[in-house]
C-alpha cells in the first residue's frame, strides 16, 4: 500500500471518510495488508481482528450512504494495548496467566472510541502485565521498534507505540503507570499523551497501580492526538479515580500560537540528577529555541531532584502491584516471565509505614508542583535520557530503562505529552515532555502543535522497507 494511507493522519482520514473521498472498507483493507505484510518483523500485534473489522468498515461504509449521523471517528481504524478490554476478544496482559481470557464487555475507553465511530482494528503487545521488559520467555515475543528492529520500542505500551509508527493503525490506545505511554512515544518519534489522573476512565483496564494508573492515546500527530483525547475523556461514576471535570475540545486552541506564553524548563533533572546523552540534551536545546523563536519566553525553573519523584512512584507502584498480583505469585510463579517476576516480587518487601509515607510524600509533591505552575503555561524537560537501546541486551536494558524522568508527572497527576524532537545519526528518535497544569491538556496540545509545525518530524518514516 502507498504511504499516504498507510501515514494518513487520523484527522484527515475522518474528513475523508465522511466527505465520501475515502473508503472506510479500502482503508481498513490497505491498513490489514500492510500488518500482513511486515508484522512478521516487528510482533506489535497479539490478536489481529481482521475479517470483523472489514464488517465493521462495510457497515460505516453504509451508514455514509444512508446519511446516518457521523461520529468524530466514522470508520477510522485504532488498536489497543492488550489490557485493554475489548468484548469478545482476548485481553492477556501479554502473559501466559491469562492465555485464553477473552473480555465479556468493553473498556469505557474501547467503548468510547467505537460510538464515535471507530473501528477496532488488533489488540496490540505489551510488556507483561504492563510491568515486565521486553521478555523472551512468554507465549508472544515482545514488540519491535519499527526504526530499527533490534532496538527497544519502549514499554510497557510497546506494541502500541510500535504499530502506529509502523503505519498499521493511525491510533492506539495505552496505558502510564510511570510512563508507559510516554516511553513508546519517545522510543518511536510518536506523540504520547499521559492526561491528568483520572481524565481517562480505567475501567476495564488491567489495573497496575490504582493511584498511578492512566490511560492515554498514541498518534503520530499533535491533532489526532487531541482528537482520540476528545473521545475518551470524562467522567465515570464506577471508576473511583474519574474526576468530575468538563471536558474541552482539546483541538480548540491548537492553531492559536504560542507567543507570549511562559515556558518553565526543569533542566536539571537531565543535566544534574540524571545526565542525559548528547543527542538527547541537544534535541531537547534546540527545541527550545524553536519555542523561543516562536515567541514563547521560556526560563529555568527547579524542583524537587527527580529521584525523590522516581522513588516515590516506585514505593507506590510496586506495593499496589504486588497486592494485585499476590496470589498468582504465590500459586503460579513459573507462569511470569523472569523480568516481571523480579519487578513484582520487589513490592513484597515494601513496609506499610513506607507505602503510607509515600502517599503523603505525593501530596506534598503534587501541592508543590501545582503551585509552581501558577506562574507558567507549561513545562518542558526530558522524557528518555537516551535513544532506544538494543532490545535483546539486557545489561543495557537494565541501565537504560530506569533512566528517564516520566514519573514525577504520575506522581502529580499532571498532564505530560512526549512529543519528537529529531533524530540521531543512526536514525534512532528523540524526544521531550510538555507538561502542564492540571486538566489544561488543551494548553499542552496548544504548544506541541506549534512545535510540531515549526519542526519535520512527523514527516519522517521508519524504514520498513529495508
Amino acid at each position: 500500500m502507498s504511504d499516504e494511507l498507510a501515514y494518513m493522519p487520523m484527522a484527515e482520514a475522518a474528513t475523508r471518510i465522511a466527505a465520501k473521498d475515502l473508503s472506510p472498507t479500502e482503508y481498513v483493507e490497505a491498513l490489514l495488508a500492510r500488518i500482513r505484510a511486515h508484522d512478521g518483523k516487528l510482533d506489535t500485534v497479539l490478536h489481529l481482528d481482521g475479517d470483523a473489522a472489514l464488517g465493521r468498515a462495510r457497515a460505516a461504509e453504509a451508514a455514509i450512504a444512508g446519511g446516518e449521523a457521523l461520529g468524530a471517528l466514522h470508520g477510522v481504524p485504532f488498536a489497543l494495548k492488550d489490557i485493554i478490554d475489548a468484548e469478545g476478544l482476548p485481553t492477556t496482559g501479554h502473559s501466559k496467566l491469562l492465555d485464553g481470557n477473552i473480555a465479556g464487555a468493553d473498556a469505557v475507553a474501547t467503548a468510547r472510541l467505537k460510538a464515535a465511530g471507530g473501528n477496532l482494528v488488533a489488540k496490540l503487545a505489551t510488556h507483561e502485565f504492563a510491568i515486565g521488559g521486553p521478555c523472551f520467555d512468554l507465549p508472544w515475543p515482545p514488540a519491535r521498534n519499527p526504526w530499527d528492529r533490534n532496538a527497544m520500542p519502549g514499554g510497557s505500551s510497546s506494541g502500541s507505540g510500535a504499530a502506529v509508527a509502523a503505519g498499521f493503525v493511525p491510533g492506539a490506545l495505552g496505558s502510564d503507570t510511570g510512563g508507559s505511554v510516554r516511553n513508546p512515544a519517545s522510543c518511536c518519534a510518536l506523540v504520547g499523551m499521559k492526561a491528568t489522573y483520572g481524565r481517562v476512565s480505567r475501567r476495564g483496564v488491567l489495573p497496575l497501580s490504582f493511584a498511578l494508573d492512566h490511560v492515554g492515546p498514541l498518534t503520530r500527530t499533535v491533532r489526532d492526538n487531541a482528537l482520540m483525547l476528545n473521545v475518551i475523556a470524562g467522567h465515570d461514576p464506577l471508576d473511583p479515580g474519574s474526576a468530575r471535570a468538563a471536558v474541552p475540545d482539546f483541538t480548540g486552541d491548537l492553531d492559536k500560537g504560542i507567543s507570549g506564553l511562559k515556558v518553565g524548563v526543569i533542566r536539571h533533572f537531565y543535566t544534574r540528577d540524571m545526565i542525559a546523552d548528547d543527542d538527547m540534551a541537544a534535541g531537547i536545546e534546540t527545541a527550545l529555541g524553536v519555542l523561543e523563536g516562536l515567541g514563547a519566553e521560556v526560563r529555568e525553573v527547579s524542583v524537587r531532584p527527580l529521584g525523590e519523584y522516581a522513588a516515590c512512584n516506585r514505593t507506590i507502584l510496586l506495593s499496589e502491584a504486588y497486592a494485585i498480583h499476590e496470589r498468582w505469585l504465590a500459586e503460579r510463579p513459573e507462569d511470569y516471565g523472569a523480568i516481571t517476576r523480579e519487578r513484582l516480587v520487589g513490592g513484597a518487601f515494601i513496609r506499610a509505614v513506607d507505602y503510607v509515607q509515600a502517599l503523603r510524600t505525593r501530596k506534598r509533591l503534587a501541592d508543590e508542583f501545582r503551585a509552581l505552575m501558577a506562574d507558567y503555561d507549561v513545562v518542558v524537560t526530558a522524557s528518555s535520557m537516551h535513544a532506544p537501546g538494543p532490545i535483546e541486551d539486557r545489561e543495557i536494558m537494565d541501565k537504560t530503562y530506569s533512566r528517564q524522568a516520566r514519573p514525577p508527572f504520575n506522581v502529580t497527576g499532571s498532564p505530560a505529552l512526549a512529543v519528537p524532537t529529531g533524530f540521531t545519526a543512526t536514525g534512532l528518535p528523540l524526544s521531550m515532555q510538555i507538561v502542564g497544569k492540571p486538566f489544561d491538556e488543551a494548553m499542552v496540545y496548544r504548544v506541541a502543535q506549534a512545535y510540531e509545525d515549526a519542526t519535520p518530524w512527523k514527516d519522517r518514516r521508519p524504514p520498513l522497507e529495508g
